[in-house]
């Protein structure tokens, strides 16, 4: 656990500069002071406490394994994260080296009034008297003593649940420490993120009436409130990161490096949201049209910005990727209210073709759903082999419930018609001609009454 003792500023301010010369003094007469350089990795974030108005912390955390054991100041030109850098590096190289360690001791030299911490004959620290005075202790060896014995505490591998629960504790610490430091960043943050959802509500409630009041159709209408709504939140978050202390500018570059990687593993969702707003935008169809989409065939029930939901003639739902119906032909049935259709139907040579076009047409025309404009029209198509091909033309309603229907109608009121005209409607017709068959055969051909 770190000790915080109050720091008496007049009384640093005076040690600052005597800790300097005495430190310089005691590099040069002892070489204990020389601070050898040896390779470890840089210490965990450590708890700082520092002095307004100075850019180099006065305090710095010493860890073993991850955990703050006590803090240590500066000395003379060796600021507390120079000192705290030395001595850490200090302790990972004596465990490193070593699976056990002697305890941590002491070694006090009254006369010059500073203390050492040696382990297996290694220094790992020295305590002069700034660090006393900082500390409000007596003396260099009171303070060098306690801090021998929160060493060998930490040094001393604790059983696991303990070990877990003080690696926990510092943790926890420090996200507490951090949190409570980056409190108004958070709560700005916060503020901004509940502004921008209700500003973005409010647009998207704006552009989707402004929609509704000039563009009619739905699935525009849904694009330009969720544009607005999205617009809004990419401001929002931009202002949120900003209050965070986040560097937008950094940001930018670093996703930069990573765009390649990302516009290829998200190549696939990306161009269908660029199709779904494409489609929103040029409308080749609208909620409620009934189209076909290669083939699919059925009626439109929902544009979004990643697929485009159509349900089928049978009852089902088909969710096609709007890339595909971007780069595929579309045909809109309903584009148009009117759609037309015609039947085919062969009468006999000798009927009169003028007296069937007009049996055809008065049938038709009393049919209140077939269009009267334009005009039923009746064409002779065909001289087949035994008939005359006629091919009837009229309008009728689009939606394939009542084109399927007003057609079915419209072949049964053609076949009536022709019947109560007495306009026959033969059959195809062949002749069978047989050569060189045998005579017996050939004589019961002959001989036998002609059919019919």
């Amino acid at each position: 656990m770190l000790k915080q003792i109050p720091i008496k500023v007049k009384l640093r301010r005076t040690a600052y500069l005597g800790g300097f010369l005495l430190g310089a003094m005691m590099a040069i007469a002892d070489p204990i002071f020389a601070q050898e350089e040896m390779p470890m990795p840089q210490p965990s974030p450590a708890t700082e406490e520092s002095l307004s108005g100075l850019n180099e912390p006065f305090f710095a955390d010493v860890m073993v394994e991850g955990r703050p054991i006590f803090q240590v100041g500066s000395v003379g030109n060796m600021t507390a994260r120079e000192r705290v850098q030395i001595i850490n590096r200090r302790i990972s190289s004596l465990r490193g080296q070593s699976e056990t360690l002697d305890s941590i001791t002491v070694q006090y030299k009254q006369a010059e009034n500073y203390a050492t911490l040696q382990v297996n004959n290694r220094v790992i620290m020295t305590v002069i008297q700034q660090d006393a005075e900082d500390f409000g202790v007596d003396n260099a060896q009171v303070l060098a003593s306690q801090w021998a014995e929160e060493l060998n505490q930490a040094l001393d591998r604790p059983p696991l649940a303990i070990d877990v629960a003080q690696r926990l504790n510092a943790t926890v610490r420090n996200l507490i420490q951090d949190a409570i430091s980056n409190l108004p960043s958070l709560v700005g943050a916060l503020i901004v993120i509940l502004l921008t959802w209700g500003v973005a509500i409010t647009v998207r409630q704006i552009a989707y009436s402004w929609a509704q009041k000039t563009e009619g159709d739905r699935s525009t209408e849904l694009l330009i409130s969720r544009l607005g709504y999205g617009a809004i939140w990419v401001i929002g978050w931009v202002i949120a990161l900003g209050v965070l202390g986040l560097d937008f500018a950094a940001l930018l570059g670093a996703l930069g490096l990573t765009s390649v990687a990302i516009g290829f593993s998200l190549k696939d969702v990306l161009s269908n949201y660029i199709a779904g707003v494409i489609l929103l935008a040029v409308r080749p169809f609208r909620i409620g049209d009934q189209i076909a989409i290669d083939e699919y065939e059925g009626t439109v029930t929902e544009v979004q910005l990643r697929t485009t939901t159509i349900k089928t003639y049978d009852g089902r739902l088909i969710y096609i990727p709007n890339q595909e119906v971007f780069s595929s032909s579309i045909t809109n049935n309903t584009a148009s209210p009117r759609r037309r259709t015609s039947v085919m139907v062969g009468v006999d040579y000798e009927a009169d073709i003028n007296q069937a076009k007009a049996a055809i047409l008065k049938a038709l025309s009393e049919l209140d759903l077939v269009e009267s404009s334009p005009a039923p029209e009746v064409l002779v198509r065909e001289l087949a082999a035994s008939t005359i091909n006629l091919e009837i033309r009229f309008w009728v309603d689009s939606r394939r419930a009542e084109f399927l229907e007003m057609t079915s109608q419209g072949a049964q009121r053609i076949k009536e018609a022709l019947d109560s005209a007495n306009i026959e409607m033969p059959t195809e017709i062949y002749t069978l001609n047989f050569r060189n068959l045998p005579p017996s055969i050939s004589a019961s051909v002959n001989s036998s009454p002609p059919s019919g």
